[in-house]
């Protein structure tokens, strides 16, 4: 290992199921240094265990980062080396592992990635969607209200859109995803690399229905396919149909715009509220 006047902050991936996908590299840099940070040093002790790793840890995490981030620039410029690691996967991917990465690129100090297995790269490389040019939202807002206002924000993305969830919230969040941005193709990795890893495929309809009464656990990655593009948006495209099918005599209201949604891939949202404004112009002979 390389020896400068500064220690070397190394970012090392480590598996996020499968205890087999740690690599020779991780391990030996794991070995060699002289402190690893560690989101939760329990979880940490076991994957150390098996690798025969002694090194001694230190708690990093959300809790704790600012007062840490200061020992563990300490220990850089003292001439040791680091090595952050979190409970799963690639640090600084959706944690808060980017800090201590600023402060020791503000002190000269050196910072390694050793690359690894990463939850993101493995669901996005095995879903099957477009994956050329792809949006990363981490997480979503946990409340419903910040969470369409979000997923509003995204619905004219034309890449892959990849978001993280936790299990309580799949189904509520896929329900939301289903009204903002329309009946999209997507699909929902979970478990990845364990023994339940799971891909689920289908339409944003045919997923939030089965995960609707589903009990999931582990973590998840969703996948949205970007809108298709061939019009069926436009307005113009929208309204007669709307108009057709509210004209149906046989047809229910919520039918008719349930129908309309799976047709044209407009959320439901937006469609009830044109289909109101249409029946309201034809009452007033509009």
């Amino acid at each position: 290992m390389q020896q400068t006047s500064n220690g070397t902050l190394y970012i090392v991936a480590t598996p996020i199921g499968n205890l087999e996908d740690m690599t020779f590299r991780a391990v030996r840099t794991l070995k060699e240094v002289d402190l690893i940070a560690a989101e939760d040093t329990r979880h940490s002790r076991k994957l150390l265990a098996h690798y025969g790793i002694a090194t001694r840890m230190t708690p990093y995490h959300d809790h704790n980062e600012q007062l840490k981030t200061d020992y563990l620039i300490d220990r850089l410029l003292d001439g040791q080396n680091v090595a952050l690691i979190t409970d799963a996967g690639t640090p600084c991917i959706a944690d808060p592992g980017y800090r201590i990465v600023q402060a020791a690129v503000a002190a000269g100090v050196r910072v390694v990635p050793i690359p690894g297995a990463a939850a993101l790269a493995a669901a996005v490389s095995a879903a099957g969607l477009p994956s050329d040019r792809f949006a990363f939202e981490g997480f979503l807002p946990p409340r419903q209200g910040k969470r369409r206002a979000k997923l509003a924000e995204l619905t004219n993305e034309n890449r892959l859109l990849v978001f993280y969830e936790a299990p309580h919230r799949l189904a509520a969040t896929l329900a939301d995803m289903r009204e903002t941005l329309g009946n999209r193709q997507a699909v929902v990795a979970r478990e990845l690399t364990k023994i339940h890893e799971e891909f689920r495929n289908g339409t944003l309809d045919e997923i939030a229905e089965y995960y609707r009464e589903q009990q999931v656990k582990g973590e998840i990655v969703i996948l949205i396919a970007p809108p298709v593009d061939d019009g069926r948006k436009q307005i113009t495209d929208v309204v007669p149909l709307l108009r057709q099918l509210l004209a149906e005599r046989r047809m229910s209201f919520k039918d008719a715009v349930m129908q309309a949604a799976q047709q044209t891939g407009v959320s439901r949202t937006e469609l009830y509220e044109m289909a109101l404004r249409l029946k309201l112009e034809a009452k007033n002979g509009g």
